[in-house]
C-alpha cells in the first residue's frame, strides 16, 4: 500500500489521516516514518522492550508497541502552542532495541551502544517502553555525548535511589544511584518530581540523605506545588508507571494528591520548573 504522508520544511512526516485510516498500516510512532525511510533523522524514536529489572510487576516489555498502537490518534498541528512539530524536524521511528530478557548487565551494555549508535550522527533520542532499569545505560550514553555530566527532570513516584533488591544493584529501584555513583548525573540539576506514598522506615530518609549530602543546594518540590503548575505543562498521565504524554488534555489531577513524604534529592526542582513553566505560559 503506497503511504501518503503529510511533508512539510522538507521533513516526512506522518501518513495522512485524510487520506489513510488511521487503523490501517505499520504502527510506527505517531504513524512517522521508520529510520529506514529518511536520509537523517533529527530525533529517533525506540522502543526498548525490557522489563526484567522489577520487582513486582513486568509487562513494561509490551509498553513500545502499545504507545505506538495509542500513538495513531496523535494529530500534527497544535493549536494550543500553535506548532506542527514534524515539520520544523525530522522525526522518525528506529523501532525496537533488541535486548536480551534474561540477562540484566547484558542488556544495560545493549541499550547503552544502541543509544549511542542512534545518536552518532547528532540525532537527538527518545525512548519507548522498558523499566526504569533502562534509565542508566541511557544516561551513560547521553553523558558520553555531552562529554560531562547531565541534568535530569524526572517524573515518577519513587525515587529509584535504592541501592540494591535482593543484593542486585540494577533494578529498576537503583538507577540514579548508581547514576550518582559513576559521576554521570550533575548533582546540581536533578529534579524528582511527583514523589509520594509511604515508605519501609526511617532508614530511608537517612539512606536518602546520605546520597545527596555532597549536594550545595536540595529543595523539595511536592506533587502539591507540581498539580499547580499542571495547567503550564499539559501532561496528561498516560499509565500508573509515570509515563507521560506532552499533549493538550482534558484530564483531572486529583483534588487532594498524596502527601510527599520524600524531602531530599530533588535538586533545584522548584526553580527548574517554575522556569519551564513561565518559558511555555
Amino acid at each position: 500500500m503506497k503511504e501518503l504522508r503529510i511533508e512539510g520544511n522538507g521533513n516526512l512526516g506522518p501518513i495522512d489521516s485524510a487520506q489513510i485510516p488511521r487503523y490501517a498500516g505499520a504502527a510506527t510512532y505517531a504513524r512517522l516514518p521508520r529510520l529506514d525511510q529518511v536520509a537523517k533523522a533529527d530525533v529517533a524514536v525506540v522502543g526498548v522492550p525490557f522489563d526484567s529489572g522489577v520487582s513486582y510487576r513486568p509487562g513494561a516489555r509490551f509498553g513500545a508497541n502499545h504507545v505506538r498502537e495509542a500513538s495513531r490518534l496523535l494529530r500534527p498541528y497544535n493549536p494550543a502552542w500553535d506548532v506542527s512539530p514534524f515539520e520544523n524536524c525530522q522525526v522518525a521511528d528506529a523501532g525496537d532495541m533488541a535486548v536480551n530478557p534474561f540477562n540484566i548487565n547484558e542488556a544495560i551494555e545493549t541499550i547503552q551502544q544502541n543509544a549511542l549508535d542512534l545518536t552518532s550522527d547528532g540525532a537527538k533520542l527518545l525512548t519507548i517502553g522498558g523499566d526504569h532499569t533502562i534509565s542508566l545505560p541511557l544516561l551513560r550514553a547521553a553523558a558520553e555525548r555531552a562529554g560531562e555530566p547531565v541534568a535530569m527532570l524526572h517524573f515518577d513516584a519513587h525515587l529509584d535511589t535504592w541501592d540494591t533488591y535482593f543484593g542486585a544493584e540494577y533494578t529498576h529501584g537503583t538507577p540514579f544511584r548508581r547514576a550518582v555513583e559513576e559521576g554521570i548525573l550533575d548533582t546540581e540539576a536533578i529534579s524528582h518530581v511527583g514523589t509520594r506514598g509511604p515508605l519501609y522506615g526511617k532508614r530511608t530518609l537517612t539512606t536518602i540523605t546520605v546520597l545527596a549530602s555532597e549536594s550545595s543546594q536540595q529543595q523539595m518540590f511536592t506533587t502539591r506545588a507540581f498539580w499547580k503548575l499542571w495547567p503550564k505543562f499539559g501532561i496528561a498521565s498516560a499509565s500508573a508507571r509515570s509515563t507521560f504524554l506532552w499533549t493538550s488534555t482534558s484530564w483531572t489531577p486529583p483534588t487532594h494528591p498524596a502527601p510527599v513524604h520524600l524531602k531530599l534529592v530533588a535538586l533545584r526542582a522548584e526553580n527548574s520548573l517554575k522556569s519551564f513553566a513561565a518559558s511555555v505560559a
